[in-house]
């Protein structure tokens, strides 16, 4: 980035010199003789600005470089960096202000420092964008201070640039960095290599009172001389599909961030565990009808395609119709799969249909909804009741959670897998989900 325009401010230094002079004018009233110390005094201090002017280094001796990814997560801070890079052989006090998009909250309005002569500064901070979508980056703007401190350079270095808000695709770097260091479990995940009760043999061990006793393996007993149990590890290449709610339900946001990106992150990071297991995964979004449909393939790229779709799917002011989404999918895939389904419940009555096809799709299918608890409901239901309004407060939260408890149990029922957590657990609980029942051969 070169500078493209830069002005001159006067410091605070220099206004308090010039406004010296203001007495010796004024005394010359009374005293001619001092407009000849007034003139000389005005002369110095013209002196000094220029020869300020002249030692300091000029905007042409800085550059500005901003490095960021060009795929910003949602709801994640990223980092945001700044080398300035000073050729003079003198040092420079800054300040500087880049212009990101208003709407990301940041941690850093303004950054300051003091460039070594001869070297580098590396400047950071980090923007939290709310929603996905695209976005643009501005100018970055720096002002420095002369060597004598008379004058402020204020330059403006041209670095506007478009950048994309994706889900959050750092959670996927955080979950791999955590398997090779072997820390999900202290985040409440398990590790992505699970054993179970698949076909494929992986090893033997010694037998331990929790493994079933048709594990054990009798031909490698008799050879030791204690019990030995066979090890499986669970299928790969099952199938994972997650269908995706964008009807007007998923439009309201919790904290700061809409239920519907919480949802998009959650299917992502269960899509890439899927895929490190081996699995196929796809993908179908809808709301009164069906939006865009991914059928299940393994590997990276299709897990890039999955990415590419959601980054911009918005929540749209319509009744989710699931009945035609999941009439569509039973015509589209045809093998047994792993169906996660994101949406919300608003009443029993509105749950009916959804409950019905649901069940029809577990003839075929093992079927999961996944939805998001209310934690408006949740603070109502523990607040005290000192007045009437609190007590009919309360007392609507808990007629709304028994109707969704009715809700969920329904589901049950009817061979769902039900999933209603707070939105700060839904990754977790829907992965661990995921690789309980791979775990289980229920895939």
């Amino acid at each position: 980035m070169s500078g493209i325009l830069y002005t001159m401010l006067p410091t605070p230094r220099l206004l308090i010199l010039l406004l010296l002079a203001v007495p010796l004018i004024g005394g010359a009233a009374l005293m001619p003789p001092l407009i000849w110390l007034a003139g000389f005094y005005v002369l110095l201090v013209a002196g000094m600005v220029i020869s300020d002017l002249v030692i300091t280094p000029k905007p042409g001796v800085i550059t500005v470089e901003r490095i960021n990814d060009q795929k910003l997560s949602l709801g994640a801070e990223n980092l945001v960096t700044l080398l300035i890079t000073n050729a003079s052989p003198r040092p420079l006090t800054f300040r500087l202000r880049d212009e990101y998009p208003d709407s990301f909250p940041s941690d850093a309005q303004f950054l300051s420092g003091v460039l070594p002569p001869l070297d580098l500064y590396e400047a950071r901070y980090h923007v939290r964008p709310l929603k996905r979508g695209d976005y643009q980056f501005g100018d970055v703007v720096l002002r420095y201070q002369s060597l004598l401190g008379m004058l402020q350079r204020q330059v403006r270095f041209a670095a506007s640039a478009a950048v994309q808000v994706y889900p959050n695709v750092l959670e996927l770097r955080k979950y791999d960095l955590l398997a090779r260091k072997g820390l999900l479990y202290e985040q409440g995940l398990r590790p992505a290599r699970v054993y179970g009760q698949g076909g494929q043999f992986e090893r033997l061990r010694e037998y331990t009172p929790d493994d079933e006793f048709r594990h054990i393996n009798w031909k490698a007993t008799a050879r030791r001389g204690s019990p030995i149990a066979a090890e499986f590890e669970t299928e790969r290449s099952q199938h994972v599909v997650c269908l995706i709610d964008t009807g007007r339900l998923m439009a309201p946001t919790i904290g700061e961030i809409a239920k519907l990106d919480y949802v998009i992150n959650t299917a992502l990071l269960l899509s890439y565990v899927a895929s490190l297991k081996g699995d196929q995964v796809g993908m179908l979004t809808f709301a009164d009808q069906v939006g865009s449909f991914l059928a299940p393939q393994r590997g990276r790229t299709q897990f890039q395609r999955m990415i590419e779709a959601l980054y911009n799917v918005q929540a749209e002011a319509v009744e989710a119709d699931h009945s035609s989404a999941l009439a569509y999918l039973e015509r589209k895939i045809r093998r047994r799969s792993l169906v996660v389904l994101f949406t919300d419940l608003a009443t029993p009555d509105a749950a009916r249909p959804l409950i019905a096809h649901m069940a029809r799709l577990g003839r075929r299918h093992l079927p999961v909804c996944v939805t998001i608890s209310d934690p408006n409901v949740h603070a109502a239901l523990g607040m005290p009741t000192p007045d009437s309004h609190a007590a009919y407060t309360r007392a609507v939260a808990e007629d709304l959670r028994d109707e969704r408890q009715t809700i969920l149990d329904t589901l049950t029922r009817s061979g769902v897998i039900p999933i209603d957590v707070p939105a700060d657990k839904l990754t977790i609980s829907v992965v661990n989900t995921y690789l309980r029942l791979k775990a289980q051969g229920r895939l």
